[in-house]
């Protein structure tokens, strides 16, 4: 799966972890692996500019989301050959507007842009929160997607942590592990 992050906001954005959170939702959603998938930050002025010219808002907004509309099975042919490798579409993020957000829900920068990572992904794959019955479908697979993400890293940093302490505890005892990768 080939995720780009391309960072033309100006404001520090931990662009592994963006990726590491869209990757997981991808998974856990069953895309293609040889699916392709572009997130890009941009700044207030950019987003502003994206928001009124294809939702006919005014100002900015936290995220976008612009799938590939050829991707339509109902654009296809029937006798059609399988998608190979395919663009999913791109998501927007403008994490100027999002530090507002984040501090007003009482969590950090990054947690909001995992959050509207996953929140724009799910948006490439057909979700929309225009009716109540959708949104309270969407945001409760975000949340769900999101605590799992979460739920992994801290077993993964968990474990990182264990493995320097042993091998801490090895080196002073004379006994490195040399079987470890």
């Amino acid at each position: 799966m080939s995720i780009e992050v391309i960072n033309e906001s100006g404001v520090t954005v931990d662009e592994s972890l963006v990726v590491s959170v869209a990757r997981f939702t991808l998974d856990a959603m069953r895309v293609n692996p040889a699916a392709e998938l572009a997130i890009t930050a941009v700044g207030l002025d950019t987003m502003t500019e994206l928001h009124e010219r294809w939702m006919e808002e005014p100002g900015p907004t936290d995220v976008m989301a612009f799938p590939m509309d050829s991707l339509a099975d109902d654009s296809r042919r029937p006798d059609a050959p399988d998608l190979g490798p395919s663009l999913l579409g791109d998501v927007v993020l403008c994490p100027a507007f999002a530090k507002d957000q984040a501090r007003k829900a009482g969590h950090t920068l990054a947690d909001e842009l995992h959050l509207l990572t996953v929140h724009g992904v799910l948006h490439l794959l057909g979700y929309d929160h225009l009716e109540p019955a959708d949104e309270r479908e969407m945001f409760a697979l975000q949340d769900k997607l999101l605590a799992q993400w979460r739920d992994g890293r801290a077993a993964a940093e968990a474990q990182q942590a264990q493995r320097r302490t042993d091998d801490r505890l090895l080196g002073a005892a004379g006994l490195e592990d040399d079987t470890r990768p």
